[in-house]
């Protein structure tokens, strides 16, 4: 039997357990993968309490979508998504992964990637739902050379791989950040600020004239409304967090990701898989973690996830 990480009832974290689950042998498109690692991501948390749907014949609802691990058994044609054929023992990752949550999953072989040796599980499991995210809120904006962009919770799982890719594209990156995680965005050649009264004002400080674009990945008022106070065009804000789709949009932004109103730029995020899994193998960029969990604590890790602190990437280690 194969543990899995479920929803048992639609809720809060006291309905996330363990079920058991059987072990499935792989079709010739597929793999089977020993579960290393698998990241967390605030989906899975509104997965749990009901947000695609409350359907009680649908319980247990398995959690997560995103795992790297080691093949231990490979279909006759399983092809990874950079076009190798996958063996036994080959390390691999991947997201869009049904049920990733788990000590063993069974998968289509094209939704992986070969982990490079020099990387951890840990850090290739949370790489590419936060990854393709940010490329396409770089995409929506158009950031290039010569832009000065604001980042909102630069410091964030998916704010830190914006930052990275930002600076791979000569931008100028002011991004916020409690005090504590100010000097880690310096390593990444980040100028921090600290949100909260009188953020407007400390960017000015650092960009005078005014920014060229802003990337909004936490939701609270104040992102949206320093963005559009310091903007000179509102159609270079974007938004990833769905309580400001609205807001944003209604001044002239943009909104992305899942949710009314927001554009999911599916060809855009799968486009953005093979050129992040080459960054990261080139160690252009990295994945910050914020905390590990025994399966067995998986409760536990969305208790952190879901108190909006966790900074870097929550990641669970059947």
């Amino acid at each position: 039997m194969v543990r899995a990480v479920a929803a048992t009832a639609y809720g809060g974290t006291e309905v996330i357990d363990l079920i058991d689950v059987e072990s499935r042998a792989p079709e010739p498109d597929e793999v089977t993968i020993a579960v290393r690692a698998a990241a967390l991501n605030r989906w899975d948390a509104k997965q749990a309490a009901g947000a695609a749907g409350t359907d009680p014949a649908k319980l247990p609802v398995r959690l997560g979508s995103e795992a790297a691990g080691v093949v231990t058994a490979a279909g006759a044609d399983a092809v990874s998504l950079e076009g190798e054929t996958l063996a036994v023992g080959d390390e691999v990752y991947g997201h869009k992964l049904r049920g990733a949550q788990a000590d063993e999953l069974t998968v289509k072989a094209g939704l992986v990637v070969r982990k490079p040796p020099a990387k951890s599980f840990v850090e290739a499991s949370g790489l590419l739902s936060n990854g393709t995210t940010a490329v396409h809120a770089l995409e929506t904006v158009g950031i290039a050379a010569g832009d000065i962009v604001l980042v909102h919770s630069a410091s964030g799982g998916v704010g830190w791989l914006v930052s990275q890719l930002a600076r791979l594209r000569g931008a100028r990156v002011i991004g916020t950040a409690s005090e504590r995680n100010h000097d880690q965005l310096r390593s990444l050649g980040v100028e921090p600020v600290t949100y909260g009264d009188g953020l407007a004002e400390r960017v000015r400080v650092l960009a005078p004239d005014g920014i060229d674009a802003a990337i909004d990945t936490v939701g609270t008022d104040e992102a949206v409304e320093v963005s559009l106070a310091l903007l000179g065009d509102p159609a270079r804000l974007v938004t990833i967090a769905n309580a400001q789709f609205a807001t944003v949009v209604d001044a002239g932004g943009h909104a992305i990701g899942g949710g009314a109103g927001a554009d999911p730029g599916t060809a855009i995020r799968d486009a953005a898989r093979l050129t992040l899994a080459k960054l990261f193998a080139d160690g252009a960029i990295g994945v910050d973690v914020a905390q590990t969990y025994p399966l067995d604590d998986a409760r536990t890790a969305y208790d952190h996830l879901v108190t909006g602190h966790a900074g870097g990437k929550v990641v669970l280690e059947p």
